[in-house]
């Protein structure tokens, strides 16, 4: 979370820190600040609030120089308050840092005792006192922060300056991302890659527990024992209009409008027709390996893990073993039992969640083979990992996620079918979710083509609020997958349930005040569902179902159908989460949130 910005090199610093900040204001938008040094001084502005009220603060006292650093921030230590906004400055020292310093108690009383004094609530200021402190005692900036960072126990992705080194700028990283931008004459550092697109292709990628000495047009890496390290640059390929809304009103539909595209650039070249199955290279798996596994673990959070859910189902039909699924908050803390000749599978969409991370730590450490599924090329999971696959979906700027999701139940698919065809799936149900791939795109625009029918639909119970999503077999992950985009997006109270557990205790809540989601197409428990249709209907509930092309039966329940195509088992799931998708979007416009950036939340969860 958070979103760090950095600048050395020729240019202006400023319109350089506030263009990258406003592509990462969905890290953070609680609070936004901005340092730079001119002629041995260092100006801060900064102001609560979106990233507009600084722009509007710097369009009346714009400042001027060649090195600066910018922050987006979500507020963890201290309120989103301008005092506790970052850049913090002690001294000559100012720094912006993401990430948590675990001991910044002890470490401030120490500092306290010894005479500092302390403005804000955060622990990055004590940081920023710390480093102040060591540079009375080291000649170089570097050292004084590898000396500070040395007593710090936590993560942090930090970037310093000081205006008696104003050719210098010093960055350091832990368990929160930073990259290197880099071209002849400035180098960049942020948190994000997009926040440097249209400056520079060629990044590099610090590693945990490493510092960048940056200067215009140059850099060096040294590890936390000053040794010296070598880096390989890397080209990304992220062209500008990928985080541009493209006449779209919010980065939301835009995203969502997306699928047919970014489904097809997730499938492309990885399915075999003739030999129904997939072809991933990235797996790093040998062969004869796929007959070894004895089951597949798969950690993550939030939408990843309800992606995980629904992938569990696929993937323990194409090949015959069983998945376990875990969030990755609660993996970290306890004691699992992971078992010999485990496949362990991390998915993130960001590839930097620290509990995510932590997670793919603890099981590298137990020695089971790791795979990743993550959309950021470069990203700590995508390093770390034994091999895995990248979903390709393009940048995702809307803090909830929907194409990303779309994209992670593919690669599980994916994943599950080439292991499966080398196990017992048979060759001709192999064909079969090839051929089912290859036409999902085509199915989901043509249930895009119904948004407006959807817009009007969440018209009428957008005044609703609080909703019950129910569905059988794979829709109940589609079901909570559902429930909370509807929280993310309108704030509504909404819950999942197996469509089969209505009588066991959730039927209590259904009244006219209640919206029910029945997902309900035809499957092979089309029948056994029916029943909790017309007990939802006989309470009065305020019903949305999702159903089959041509099941005219469903609308003897209410008006407010949404059909989707008819579907083979692998794809359906995926058809009936677009309505989804599109019914929270449409309810939080027509409930006045914020779409893009909902409150409380950010898009990167890099600290617990």
């Amino acid at each position: 979370m958070c979103g760090i910005i950095g600048y050395i090199g020729k240019d202006q610093a400023l319109p350089v820190l506030i263009n990258g900040l406003r592509r990462m204001e969905y890290r953070g938008y609680d609070s936004a600040g901005v340092a730079v040094i001119n002629d041995g001084t260092t100006a801060v502005t900064k102001r609560s609030g979106k990233i507009a009220n600084l722009a509007t603060a710097l369009d009346t006292r714009p400042l001027t120089g060649h090195t600066g650093i910018g922050h987006t921030r979500w507020a963890t230590h201290g309120a989103p308050t301008e005092l506790n906004a970052h850049p913090h400055q002690a001294g000559h020292v100012t720094i912006v840092h993401n990430g948590i310093i675990e001991n910044y108690v002890a470490l401030k009383a120490t500092l306290t005792a010894a005479g500092a004094t302390f403005a804000s609530d955060t622990d990055t200021e004590v940081l920023a006192r710390l480093i102040e402190s060591e540079t009375k005692t080291h000649k170089s900036l570097e050292a004084a922060v590898l000396a500070a960072l040395l007593q710090v126990e936590g993560t942090f992705g930090l970037v310093v300056l000081d205006d008696r080194h104003p050719d210098t700028v010093v960055a350091a990283r832990r368990g929160s991302p930073l990259l290197l931008g880099l071209t002849p004459e400035a180098t960049y550092i942020a948190s994000d890659a997009t926040a440097i697109i249209g400056y520079t292709d060629r990044v590099v990628y610090l590693d945990d527990d490493e510092i960048a000495v940056c200067r215009p047009g140059s850099y060096a890496v040294i590890d936390f024992e000053a040794k010296a390290k070598e880096h390989e640059e890397v080209e990304i390929k992220l062209e500008l209009a990928a985080i541009e809304k493209s006449g779209y009103d919010h980065f939301l539909l835009k995203e969502i409008m997306e699928q047919p595209r970014t489904i097809a650039d997730t499938l492309r070249g990885r399915l075999d027709l003739e030999n129904g199955t997939s072809h991933l290279g990235g797996l790093n798996l040998p062969p004869d390996y796929y007959q070894t596994i004895s089951r597949f673990l798969t950690v993550a959070c939030g939408t990843a893990y309800y992606s995980g859910l629904l992938g569990k189902l696929f993937i323990e039909r194409m090949t015959g073993l069983p998945v376990d699924v875990e969030v990755a908050s609660e993996f970290r803390y306890r004691n699992p039992v992971v078992v010999t000749n485990t496949l362990g599978m991390v998915v993130s969409q960001s590839g930097e969640t620290a509990d995510t991370l932590a997670s793919l730590r603890e099981m590298k450490r137990r020695g089971i083979s790791t795979l990743g599924l993550v959309n950021v090329v470069g990203s700590s999971v995508a390093r770390e990992v034994d091999g895995g696959v990248y979903l390709h979906a393009g940048p995702e700027i809307s803090v909830a996620s929907t194409k990303a999701y779309t994209s992670q139940v593919l690669a599980q698919i994916l994943v599950g079918l080439q292991i499966g065809r080398a196990r017992s799936l048979s060759i001709t149900e192999g064909k079969a979710i090839v051929q089912a791939l290859q036409d999902l795109p085509a199915q989901v625009q043509s249930v895009l083509d119904q948004r407006d029918k959807i817009k009007a639909i969440a018209k009428k119970l957008a005044h609703l609020n609080s909703a019950m999503y129910l569905g059988r077999d794979t829709l109940f992950p589609v079901a909570l997958e559902g429930a909370l985009k509807l929280k993310e997006c309108a704030y509504v109270h909404a819950e999942a349930y197996p469509a089969g557990e209505l009588k066991h205790g959730p039927i209590a809540l259904v009244d006219d005040n209640l919206l029910v989601v029945f997902l309900h197409p035809k499957t092979a428990l089309y029948d056994k569902s029916q029943s909790s249709l017309e007990q939802i209907r006989a309470r009065g509930g305020q019903l949305m179902i999702v159903g089959t092309e041509g099941d005219q039966s469903l609308t003897d329940f209410t008006d407010n159908v949404i059909y989707i195509p008819e579907a083979n088992p692998y794809t359906l799931p995926l058809l009936a989460n677009i309505p989804l998708q599109l019914f929270a979007y449409y309810v939080a416009c027509e409930r006045g949130t914020d779409v893009d950036q909902p409150r409380n939340l950010a898009k990167s969860v890099t600290v617990e």
